[in-house]
């Protein structure tokens, strides 16, 4: 693997202007986070403010009902009500230590900007959160938080309006005040080394799953977990990698279906492309043009994908499947009504598998999905929903 690529995937296509970030970035990162220094600050930050480690809870309802083990390992639960807050907090920590004083996201769901905003406060940092327009309507509670935390949040309303666009504009705004600015992307997505860095501070998740198994004396079969760019996915999935029993399984977007305009399932109709600086798997036309995507989550409507994504489905080590709005919103409502916990929708494309794997096991097995995100910011669209609704 070339430094800056993950097989063919990955680099740094951005303009030369931004470059000299970057590699101040990659250095700052190499010489400052892998410090005793940092990795105690950061690990008390964790503890002691996110609430790590995040529980690993067997869910006995939902076990009972599928006749396997399964477990959720509960990102739900942390300051802010998902995994974002994990990378938020390490790379504005790290920006700090830079001597950065303003701190630049975009977001989708709100959850990376509400967990940027309350970084950038707690560390005592301005912050800028760029958001779709459609996504801050549909996010709205998440909106009120991110400005109640005493950021300034930029609404979008190009294109989509959506998580494309928002990234596009933060990386323009960033670009245009880069001496001073960082940027957190909040998915491993992006150019080089933004995809290393967050896959690094996401790590966590999968080690802490890991060795919370190992104590149970148990092994997963399959791990399962939601991608849009892929975040909490590759977070979970570190840890495992190198199992040869583990099944590794992420789960896309299909919107209406995937045989419709109306979804967001990049790895599995996409082609390579470049987009954000990244060359990956890209929802395109024959003319390399970007196409809209559409989901009932806004964490996932994203026409691209994080690059060590699209090495993971070459290699054949990641399996990656499309579940519809419809089959999320079922799976959710299953889980509030068997175990009392409402997910992320974004989360709940990962809790939908289940009924198609188990339905195909002949032996019963350990089986663990990562709850990414809890559903306080999404009751609007849960109750909301109507079968065929379109959202992007």
């Amino acid at each position: 693997m070339k430094k800056s690529y993950y097989g063919d995937f990955g680099g740094a296509f951005v303009p030369e202007t931004a470059m000299f970030a970057l590699i101040e970035l990659e250095h700052a990162f190499k010489t400052i986070a892998f410090t005793k220094e940092f990795k105690k600050e950061l690990k008390s930050l964790l503890k002691d403010y996110v609430g790590r480690k995040s529980p690993l809870y067997k869910a006995e309802n939902l076990s009972l009902y599928y006749g396997h083990e399964i477990y959720l390992k509960r990102e739900d639960l942390n300051h802010t009500g998902s995994h974002k807050i994990n990378n938020a907090l390490s790379q504005a920590l790290l920006a700090k230590k830079m001597g950065k004083k303003k701190i630049i996201a975009e977001t989708g769901a709100g959850q990376h900007g509400l967990a940027t905003a309350t970084a950038a406060a707690l560390l005592g940092l301005e912050c800028e959160v760029f958001m779709g327009a459609t996504d801050a309507q549909r996010q709205a509670l998440n909106v009120q938080k991110i400005k109640l935390l005493g950021a300034k949040v930029r609404e979008i309303h190009t294109g989509l309006k959506t998580l494309k666009e928002a990234t596009t504009t933060a990386i323009q705004a960033w670009i245009n005040e880069i001496e001073k600015s960082f940027y957190i992307i909040g998915s491993v997505v992006g150019p080089y080394p933004y995809p290393q860095i967050v896959a690094h501070f996401q790590s966590v998740i999968g080690k802490e799953c890991k060795k919370q198994l190992q104590k149970l004396g148990k092994k997963a079969d399959y791990v399962i977990a939601c991608v849009g760019g892929g975040s909490n996915a590759i977070g979970i999935f570190q840890g495992f990698l190198k199992d040869k029993h583990t099944k590794l399984i992420g789960i896309e977007a299909a919107g209406l279906g995937t045989d419709t305009p109306y979804h967001a399932a990049t790895l599995t109709k996409g082609r390579d492309g470049i987009i954000h600086g990244m060359k990956t798997k890209v929802l395109q036309d024959e003319f390399g043009n970007i196409l809209p995507v559409h989901s009932i989550s806004a964490g996932l409507d994203y026409p691209g994908v994080g690059p060590v994504h699209a090495y993971l489905q070459k290699l054949k080590r990641v399996k990656y499947y499309a579940i519809s709005d419809d089959e999320c919103i079922s799976a959710l409502k299953l889980l509030c009504q068997k175990e009392g916990i409402i997910p992320a929708v974004e989360s709940a494309h990962a809790l939908a598998y289940l009924e198609k794997l188990c339905l195909n096991l002949k032996k019963k097995s350990v089986i663990v999905v990562n709850v990414s995100g809890r559903g306080d910011k999404d009751m609007h669209t849960i109750l909301g929903y109507k079968k065929g609704k379109i959202y992007g």
